[in-house]
């Protein structure tokens, strides 16, 4: 484990690179919302038409919390928010709708990256809140995906009929003179369905110049109005530019009331809940990243263990003596005394240079010095000592007998009480 860590380590802080680069692009262009959120800066989003209103004096924010509670709640936008239980009436109208993922040909509302996982739909629940909102005075604008039948069309009564998708771009005109239309000539968007109003009280707002047949209208419902517009792309980023589009939507804004105006951005898949994408939305992305990179270190504190060294399992001192035997026997019937001690004498100074602030391959003399000037004697004489005693080795009595020293002069570097005497120097004994 411990060879792997470094790996790990570069591996982990490779990772956090390639994810602050991918957030970093996500953030700077939008990328990571939906389709038709506020959020969303790329052609297919409705970022520009939230700036507009909001650079144009309109009340404007964006709402994460669910619909289930509305008390202080201003005028709604929902832009493609798909609901619980939509449905076709009309079979045949499938027809016209193109393969999956055809962008404004599609049935379902595109979805990008993960927000396939945690988008939710409309509930019921919600629906009958916002609905009861509506009726209380509140207006709503409410833009479909698609032509599917929902119990909030049902409600204010507005069917959809499927617009052909092989039709070009249609220009769009206001039917009369009306303040929802103040300024507007024309407006050019691709339509996905035209809307059947309830006979009553509705006001169209935009039709199809050539057809005839009605794209966007105001519906009373209660005390409250709604706006139903069957042309998401007229909100999108892409579309704010061509024709009247943008002042369609300002006098459309200004006409349904003073707002505030929440555009809805729970159903895209921004919550209350906190996440890494909204913390460095929030907070900035280095503060993000410094949570990761602390994560990460803290992680690798765990791995280290503290305290005194732990006895191997049996296993491992039943095999390492074993390998020490064969290895002691191998100096022996080839008398390599000398190798033996001169390794034996090499493996305390390196452990002694430690101590006396040298490197490890630092020479004896050298560790000696650097022992006495850190007041260290004892351990200075006693490695002195070592040193000549090596030169003596010649079988194996001796050997041990320098072996037995070295253990000693090692348990000095950490004495539990007064540090004892250095052993002295003395010739080996001969066998």
């Amino acid at each position: 484990m411990r060879d792997r860590f470094p790996l790990l380590m570069v591996g982990g802080l490779l990772l956090t690179g390639l994810l602050g680069t991918w957030l970093v692009r996500g953030a700077a262009r939008g990328g990571f919302a939906d389709t038709l959120s506020t959020w969303r800066a790329q052609p297919d989003g409705a970022r520009g038409l939230f700036l507009l209103a909001e650079e144009s004096g309109v009340p404007v924010v964006r709402r994460t919390a669910d619909l289930q509670i509305l008390q202080g709640t201003g005028s709604l936008v929902l832009l493609a928010v798909e609901v619980e239980d939509a449905r076709e009436d009309d079979p045949d109208q499938t027809a016209l709708a193109a393969e999956q993922d055809a962008g404004l040909e599609d049935e379902d509302v595109p979805r990008h990256g993960f927000n396939r996982l945690h988008v939710p739909e409309l509930s019921e629940g919600e629906a009958e809140k916002l609905l009861e909102h509506v009726r209380g005075g509140k207006n709503l604008i409410y833009v479909p995906w698609g032509s599917k039948e929902n119990r909030v069309l049902d409600a204010v009564g507005v069917k959809l009929t499927k617009a052909d998708t092989s039709l070009p771009m249609r220009t769009l005109v206001p039917p009369l003179s009306s303040p929802y239309t103040l300024g507007v000539e024309r407006v050019e968007a691709k339509v996905q369905a035209y809307l059947t109003l309830p006979e009553e009280g509705a006001v169209p707002v935009l039709v199809d110049e050539p057809l005839g047949l009605t794209v966007a209208a105001v519906v009373p419902y209660g005390a409250g109005k709604v706006l139903v517009v069957g042309a998401p792309e007229l909100a999108m980023n892409q579309a704010l530019a061509r024709a009247d589009n943008a002042r369609f939507w300002l006098s459309a804004l200004g006409a349904l009331g003073s707002g505030p105006y929440e555009f809805d951005e729970h159903h895209h898949g921004f919550t209350n809940e906190r996440s890494v994408v909204d913390f460095a939305r929030r907070y900035g992305l280095h503060f993000a990243v410094g949570q990761l990179l602390l994560g990460l270190c803290l992680w690798a504190v765990a791995l280290k263990r503290f305290g005194r060294p732990r006895a191997p399992p049996e296993s491992v001192r039943v095999g390492a003596t074993d390998a020490l035997f064969a290895m002691s026997r191998l100096y022996r019937e080839g008398r390599h005394h000398a190798f033996a001690a001169d390794l034996i004498t090499r493996g305390l100074t390196q452990e002694l240079a430690l101590h006396a602030g040298l490197p490890a391959h630092a020479p004896p003399k050298a560790v000696a010095e650097g022992l006495a000037s850190r007041g260290r004697e004892d351990l200075a004489n006693g490695l002195r000592a070592m040193v000549r005693n090596t030169q003596a080795v010649s079988d194996d009595k001796s050997l041990q007998v320098l072996a037995t020293r070295v253990a000693a002069l090692r348990n000095l570097i950490h004495p539990s009480g007064p540090p004892k005497s250095a052993p002295t120097a003395s010739p080996p004994e001969e066998s």
